[in-house]
């Protein structure tokens, strides 16, 4: 369900940019799957902004309305023992608070 931009959190992230996905392991219901936290990858694309369904999970509003990327990543930088092509990908859509800048992640 797309809300009005005026209730949604701007964007911080343009395609191409480099990011790593937060390692972080909150109790609770999560929409980032375990396997791909801490992973760096390129934002792909910018698919809208979306109530959070973290917050949706527990009835509350999810509000303000969260920008929803989806990301590409390397498989051989997801899974190390990863034998295809090099150049495979994965492609995860992952909320905006799951993502923080290249140069910030440690």
């Amino acid at each position: 369900m797309r809300r009005n931009v005026a209730d949604a959190v701007s964007p911080r992230f343009h395609i191409g940019d480099r990011v790593m996905v937060r390692e972080a392991y909150p109790i609770g219901h999560v929409r980032t799957p375990y396997y791909i936290r801490g992973k760096h990858g390129v934002i792909e694309r910018l698919c809208g902004a979306f109530p959070n369904p973290e917050e949706l999970a527990y009835a509350r509003s999810g509000q303000p309305a969260q920008p929803l990327y989806r990301v590409r990543f390397l498989q051989r930088d997801v899974w190390p023992d990863y034998a295809g092509q090099p150049l495979d990908v994965v492609e995860v859509e992952i909320y905006q608070h799951w993502l923080e800048a290249e140069e910030h992640a440690r």
